[in-house]
């Protein structure tokens, strides 16, 4: 079964045509960075998946399913995480919030789900930072709490925005190298501006510009790049320098 099925998605705000004719297939466990110019319809595209816009054409399934029946499998980053540094929260109360569906805590978390939030924590490797104050840690840090917390929702497909920007370049490597582990259990879809990660780590391509060009860059096509139609952008490019 396929994780993302994208078919024919046509998205207009009023009269200006954002999205035209979109196809796109995802498998489980494939590692999909979607690039390309800014206003091209990058961050349109992901808020169509998340449920959070709806296509005037086409559909969109997660596992088979309707976006809204299927919304329980997706984790999600957004790309800010430069929330109120001075905001009194402890990290491990950050990746609590990841618990949905649950209601608030009327007295105190469960033991379950402190054990979950503590074991997220552990994957990201943040596990000695539970208690520091979420305005205490770095930039690179925090955007690790917000996959840990997104984690808590136990996602089949963790669905990140920009997840290093206005990251050091060490953060944004250790960023990317746990994007790859997580990837061995997760569907990972990245936004990004980033072209490192197209040969490093992603599998996938999309290019977006209005219109998608889907490229699979998966390691025993690294050298030759495939492209289901007439197309050139920063993928091709890189295929040119022997990148």
């Amino acid at each position: 079964m396929k994780a993302i099925e994208i078919k024919n998605v046509n998205f207009a705000y009023e009269d200006e045509l954002v999205l035209e004719n979109i196809n796109l297939e995802v498998e489980e466990r494939d590692f999909l960075a979607i690039i390309g110019p800014n206003g091209g319809g990058k961050s349109t595209l992901f808020k169509l998946i998340l449920g959070l816009l709806q296509a005037q054409n086409g559909e969109i399934k997660i596992f088979g399913q309707k976006i809204k029946k299927s919304l329980s499998t997706l984790g999600y980053v957004p790309q800010n995480t430069n929330v109120n540094t001075h905001f009194p929260i402890k990290v491990i109360e950050v990746v609590l919030m990841g618990h949905i569906g649950d209601k608030p805590p009327l007295i105190g978390y469960r033991k379950e789900e402190i054990a979950c939030a503590t074991n997220a924590l552990k994957q990201v490797g943040m596990e000695k930072f539970a208690h520091k104050k979420i305005g205490e840690l770095s930039g690179g840090q925090r955007q690790r709490v917000m996959i840990a917390r997104a984690l808590c929702a136990h996602p089949k497909i963790l669905l990140l925005d920009e997840p290093t920007s206005n990251i050091d370049a060490t953060g944004q490597k250790q960023i990317y190298e746990l994007l790859q582990k997580l990837n061995q259990n997760i569907t990972v879809v990245v936004v990004s501006h980033d072209l490192s990660i197209i040969l490093e780590y992603a599998t996938k391509v999309a290019h977006i510009n209005k219109n998608l060009a889907y490229h699979d860059i998966s390691e025993h096509k690294k050298r030759k790049f495939f492209t289901k139609d007439e197309h050139f952008c920063e993928v091709e490019l890189l295929q040119m320098l022997g990148r």
